[in-house]
């Protein structure tokens, strides 16, 4: 009780004027797959092409988003950001049309600072590639780039230089606002000054958490710490964002991966693959294809899920539905099957998303580090 207080916001803000991600944003990122070196123009076309061979477009995953390490290592001779020669020898423009050309929207990386984090991080021998002194250049050069997204990352802005966290986040917002073209702001300072409290008027979407690894234990992990985030989430418009998905990477079983995929809809967070989308496996794509899961992730009520029960090993999450009615998650996050209780009073038609078949009973068996979804609509209602 004393972090929901804590956490609390006075008064509810305004949503970014932006009239963009009405819906949770879904694509792909490169950093999971690539990190640093191993981001190329082809990595990303490869990218594009296979989110439209696996179905992945179609079933609502659009954006292809090129995080760190696209840059050259210096600006040009009038402070223009430019692509690294090497790895994007066509240069960012013919990329993003590239992706434009596949029914597809393309999102770019960079920073409020003076470094990104791969210099830090990976050793990126650049300098000076950070936006800090070249907001409204660099946005300029987004737009005209045919940018739709754009990931701006903290990367310790406020060591290396000195910087605010809001008022540098709302620098680039404004310069983004100035230029003719839509593009969704997506900030990531990892949840550090509880972004949820006072970002919804300055971006589209906002990290809550540190990376999110590979593992079950990251996972669950990452899903206990949004509870307590849950009431703070953005109308259509704004989302909480508890990192990108991890099927593909690492090795998860294929009740985990459902899982990850099911708790994700629930709190309305946006789904970025970050993987080699041609190497996922036939059961990982149609984890995240799943249409009546992906529909429960782009289905916002008013609120995201909740978490309204649990255990030490097992969690009860519910969303209102905007149909009427409302989605329960049983979540097990222990080692062994156990069976769990709906407990909802009243008589509901009952649906399992995954089964994708209607369903009698008030408990069900949820296998270990697994998950049952169900929609729950009043008896009256037409399925």
């Amino acid at each position: 009780m004393a972090a929901a207080l804590t956490w609390a916001s006075p008064l509810p803000e305004p949503p970014l004027a932006n009239g963009l991600a009405r819906t949770p944003p879904m694509g792909w990122n490169s950093w999971n797959q690539t990190r640093c070196y191993d981001l190329t123009g082809q990595a990303v076309r490869d990218a594009a092409d296979a989110l439209v061979r696996t179905g992945m477009r179609d079933a609502g995953y659009r954006y292809v988003v090129v995080d760190d390490c696209w840059q050259d290592r210096t600006r040009g001779a009038n402070g223009e950001l430019r692509a690294d020669p090497r790895r994007f020898p066509g240069g960012i423009a013919a990329l993003a049309d590239y992706v434009h050309r596949r029914g597809l929207l393309f999102g770019i990386y960079s920073v409020p600072g003076s470094a990104t984090c791969a210099m830090a991080g990976d050793g990126y021998p650049a300098h000076g590639i950070g936006s800090l002194g070249h907001e409204r250049q660099d946005a300029e050069t987004f737009a005209a780039w045919g940018v739709d997204y754009l990931k701006y990352d903290w990367c310790n802005a406020d060591t290396n230089d000195g910087l605010q966290r809001q008022p540098a986040f709302e620098k680039m917002r404004d310069e983004l606002a100035r230029t003719n073209r839509k593009i969704v702001y997506s900030i990531s300072e990892y949840g550090v000054s509880s972004p949820w409290t006072w970002a919804k008027p300055v971006a589209n979407l906002w990290r809550t958490t540190y990376d999110l690894a590979p593992d079950w234990a990251s996972i669950s992990s990452v899903i206990e710490q949004q509870a307590a985030v849950a009431t703070h989430s953005g109308t259509p418009g704004g989302w909480n964002d508890p990192d990108m998905l991890q099927l593909g990477n690492g090795a998860l079983t294929a009740d985990e991966a459902r899982a990850h995929v099911s708790l994700w809809a629930m709190l309305n967070a946006p789904l970025f693959a970050g993987t080699d989308l041609g190497a996922l496996s036939t059961s990982d794509i149609q984890a995240l294809t799943n249409p009546e899961v992906v529909a429960l992730d782009q289905d916002f009520a008013g609120s995201q899920g909740t978490k309204v029960a649990g255990t030490a090993s097992t969690d009860v999450w519910r969303k209102p539905l905007s149909g009427g009615g409302y989605a329960v998650a049983l979540l097990n996050r222990g080692d062994t099957e156990t069976r769990m209780p709906t407990r909802t009073p009243g008589q509901w038609r009952v649906r399992d998303l995954w089964a994708h078949q209607y369903v009698g009973g008030a408990e069900f068996a949820v296998p270990p580090h697994g998950v049952r979804v169900l929609t729950l609509r009043p008896c009256q209602d037409r399925p």
